[in-house]
């Protein structure tokens, strides 16, 4: 037997469980991973509590949990390429990645992204960088960040507004990033502006760059779009990912599907050259599961919240 949390019902963080559960196993074409760590995202709660949002995501009751996991391989599969029992290894797997072990295809046939963990990197940052930082490099992308842009990010201090924020100063744009008044200082450590968010945001942001802002990314909600527009920013040069697919003003709907083949490899070899940091605000044992989705859940976190895993016992 193994571990997973699991949940039955939509909800709170009250539905989740930590059940033993049948231990899966490499097949053909698969690897099996032993996870050492899981990396939470807003999404991973939408899903939990939502229904409509779980539909959008092909998932239904009862589940598995998270995406983002890291950890080693431990079974391979018959005609399974590109990973070896040993490698350490990070990935994706949409509504199970809580959980002692996740069987995942390999590339030749992968529908969920697998890559091999840098030596230098560890297996709790690993767990933070498929969903944020795909996400973050796709948002950018969509709007064509380059040298010289003032971009305004809305939720900067956000798992993913962190990762946005450090790939916009690596283009060398200027950042100002909307956040709550006790962030400010945990932003300005990787190099952005903050802002204020609620009512007269384009106000405070006119204030910070009288020559104008030339690009935006809204990473909650579509305030931050919206005071763009406002601000005479083009919507093509302005992104959403959490507006639903159709966004304000025509801007552009963007997820971390739509990000570049090679952006993982950037993100992680900026991590490694130190020009990129992964904060991670709190770690907790995969049986305190319900406190560390209550706390990421409570959106007053600085980074990501990450879940670990001691071997299971056999």
């Amino acid at each position: 037997m193994s571990r997973a949390v699991v949940y039955e019902m939509f909800g709170g963080p009250e539905v989740l469980e930590l059940r033993e559960v049948s231990e899966p196993h490499a097949g053909p074409g698969e690897v099996r991973v032993r996870v050492t760590a899981a990396g939470l995202n807003p999404m991973d709660w939408g899903i939990a509590s939502q229904p409509g949002v779980a539909a959008r995501f092909g998932l239904t009751v009862p589940s598995g949990f998270g995406y983002d996991f890291a950890g080693v391989v431990d079974e391979a599969g018959a005609d399974a390429t590109g990973f070896a029992v040993g490698d350490r290894v990070y990935g994706g797997a949409l509504g199970r990645a809580v959980a002692d072990f996740v069987v995942v295809k390999t590339p030749a046939g992968a529908t969920e992204p697998l890559w091999h963990t840098p030596e230098d990197i560890s297996d709790e940052v690993a767990a933070t960088l498929p969903v944020a930082g795909m996400t973050a490099a796709a948002a950018l992308a969509a709007i064509d960040l380059r040298s010289g842009d003032t971009v305004l990010v809305g939720g900067a201090a956000g798992g993913v507004g962190v990762f946005a924020v450090q790939l916009a100063k690596l283009a060398d744009a200027q950042v100002i990033g909307t956040a709550a008044q006790g962030t400010f200082e945990f932003l300005r450590q990787f190099g952005a502006e903050p802002v204020a968010y609620g009512p007269g945001l384009a106000g405070r942001v006119r204030a910070l760059a009288p020559r104008g802002v030339s690009a935006a990314t809204d990473l909650f909600g579509t305030e931050t779009a919206e005071a763009a527009l406002a601000l005479g920013v083009p919507p093509e040069r302005i992104s959403t990912i959490a507006a639903g697919p159709r966004p304000p003003g025509g801007v552009r709907a963007s997820g971390g599907i739509d990000a570049s083949p090679n952006a993982m490899e950037r993100i992680s070899g900026a991590i490694l050259d130190g020009t990129v940091t992964v904060p991670i605000a709190a770690t907790f044992p995969i049986e305190r599961i319900r406190d560390a989705v209550t706390l990421q859940a409570g959106r007053h976190v600085h980074g990501k919240v990450v879940i670990t895993l001691r071997p299971p016992l056999h």
